[in-house]
């Protein structure tokens, strides 16, 4: 399976925040959102010094596949420690379970970079768009194709609508018009942006996902966080990088596992002084750390 992201910046920033309108470039998700998200991030503790009480694991029948170990449960501390500098929000929700496994700062707000083309590829789609285009944008995380369709389908529309009809409670449209990557997005919100693709969204979406390009269109290696540490399950992945407003972030978020289990979501924004390589290597071991 392959995987994806990209973008542009204006002058300073690289990769993913790209620009809109006829404004200089920039790098820049119907029905509520299911309240088992909610309700298992909230009861899940985002306290360094809590131990969460692990979930058993049903006892498979003999003529059964048997179940897959579920993801660990992280605690914020592990994850700083793993960080170093700048801050990290990271959530795991096991679809199969119907509970979070992890949630660290889940309502922490960081620029989407290129997160946001999941909720521009579903207002493109829902209107009768280009398929092969939309799944362009996605699997090579294509800015220019990006832009174009925030300009002809909404602008900062797309986002609140979006928010309103999947019941995103941190995301916010960028307040530039221009500027599609400075869209605000919390961890939470991500994973409720994910779900509902999974089971409304047309299956072009996670077609793209799964078949994300280890460069995007910029030429950025966006195979670091899920793609790097899933090892040998299957994964599907849209990932975010720009850079320097005045922090460098790095997103990995996506789905892991047989039938799609585990979807996983993890922001992060250092120091402009971290470059892109070093910061692709924490963003991995976190997922490492997650995923286990």
């Amino acid at each position: 399976m392959r995987k994806l992201s990209g973008i542009f910046l204006v002058g300073l920033c690289l990769g993913a925040v790209g620009a809109v309108v006829i404004t200089a470039r920039q790098d820049v998700p119907a029905a509520s959102a299911p309240l088992a998200v909610a309700e298992s991030l909230t009861t899940m503790s985002e306290s360094p010094a809590s131990t969460p009480t692990p979930t058993p694991t049903p006892t498979p029948s003999k003529s059964a596949t048997p179940t897959p170990k579920s993801a660990p449960k992280v605690a914020a501390a592990e994850l700083d420690r793993l960080m170093s500098s700048g801050t990290v929000s990271a959530v795991v929700f096991d679809r199969q379970r119907g509970e979070a496994t992890a949630s660290v700062r889940a309502d922490r707000a960081y620029t989407s970079a290129s997160l946001v083309k999941l909720l521009i590829a579903l207002a493109v789609l829902e209107r009768g768009g280009p398929t092969a285009s939309v799944q362009k944008m996605l699997s090579r995380s294509d800015d220019e194709l990006a832009s174009q369709f925030w300009s002809a389908y909404g602008g900062p529309a797309i986002v609140t609508r979006w928010a309103a009809k999947l019941g995103l409670t941190g995301t916010r449209a960028p307040e530039d018009p221009g500027r599609w990557g400075d869209t605000r997005i919390t961890a939470r919100d991500v994973v409720r942006i994910y779900q509902y693709v999974l089971e409304h969204a047309p299956g072009a979406i996670m077609a793209a996902l799964r078949d994300a390009t280890e460069r995007g269109s910029d030429g950025f290696r966006q195979y670091f966080g899920i793609p790097d540490a899933a090892g040998d399950r299957p994964w599907a992945v849209k990932q975010g990088w720009s850079c320097c407003r005045p922090t460098r972030m790095l997103h990995t978020s996506g789905v892991v596992g047989d039938g799609d289990r585990y979807i996983v979501v993890v922001l992060s924004e250092h120091p402009a002084s971290v470059d892109y390589a070093t910061g692709s290597k924490r963003v991995t071991a976190i997922v490492r750390a997650l995923l286990g």
